[in-house]
């Protein structure tokens, strides 16, 4: 098996159903591939719904145990020399598997790979970083960003000083899709499950680096992804009483007390 595709599902039944479809209509030339989804207790997806698409490998979790544990279901039931972790608010570009499959092929000491990353009207998100400084989180979900101060760390964080229309090694990749080396990844170890939701993709590239293993942002494959960032830009204060926020508070202490600031 070439290529191991894991997607999890959390109330989001379309999404992840027209996911599939852009990858059962991609070009895979010669290339092999299984398609993995995991339900993350959402209620709202079944295999019934699923085989009209073909052959696919189906995970029903009895609770919601969180982003990172889930896609960890996928990952070990895998048998592909690369693991693809895809968001299911993503569309694949017609070439983007085969473009990264022949490109690790040809980098032995890449561990995972990123791309571009398109809006539904076509403007570029953000999608690869540097790691984060103490107050980016703040920064990046509230009006603060758009202080001096808050402008110069986003700037840094977002590798606005750089074309991304290169590929480059960075420092993390925005987790919605990521072209992982299976012996890499197993190497370094999964997902860490303490992070229920949000910078376990920031975890994860820390660990392809501290493992020797390179992390490359390649802009010459894409794919649509639908992303709408929940609080983002709100009142500072609103930063500590919204849902979304708080997990990605708390994912930010359980970062730092394992990372630190470097």
């Amino acid at each position: 098996m070439d290529v191991s595709i894991i997607i999890v599902n959390y109330k989001s039944k379309n999404l992840t159903l027209n996911c599939i479809k852009s990858i059962r209509q991609a070009d895979w030339s010669d290339l092999t591939y299984e398609i993995i989804v995991v339900d993350n207790y959402s209620g709202d997806l079944t295999s019934h719904d699923l085989k009209p698409l073909g052959e696919i490998k189906f995970i029903m979790n009895g609770r919601n145990i969180g982003l990172g544990a889930a896609n960890n279901k996928g990952i070990k039931l895998a048998q592909g020399k690369y693991v693809v972790i895809m968001n299911p608010d993503t569309l694949a570009g017609k070439d983007v598997f085969i473009k990264l499959f022949n490109y690790l092929e040809g980098q032995p000491k890449t561990g995972v790979a990123g791309l571009k990353q398109f809006n539904l009207d076509q403007t570029v998100q953000d999608s690869c970083f540097r790691w984060p400084g103490l107050m980016t989180p703040l920064f990046r979900r509230t009006r603060l960003g758009r202080t001096g101060p808050g402008k110069k760390d986003l700037d840094r964080f977002l590798y606005k000083d750089y074309n991304k229309d290169r590929v480059r090694q960075v420092d993390w990749l925005l987790g919605s899709f990521l072209f992982c080396r299976a012996s890499a990844l197993r190497q370094i170890g999964l997902f860490d499950e303490r992070f229920f939701l949000y910078l376990e993709d920031t975890d994860l590239c820390r660990r392809f680096w501290q493992g020797g293993w390179q992390v490359i942002y390649n802009p010459d494959a894409a794919i649509i992804h639908n992303h709408a960032r929940q609080s983002a830009r709100i009142a500072w204060y609103k930063f500590f009483i919204s849902s979304a926020a708080w997990h990605h508070l708390i994912s930010w202490f359980r970062y730092l007390k394992k990372w630190g600031i470097k």
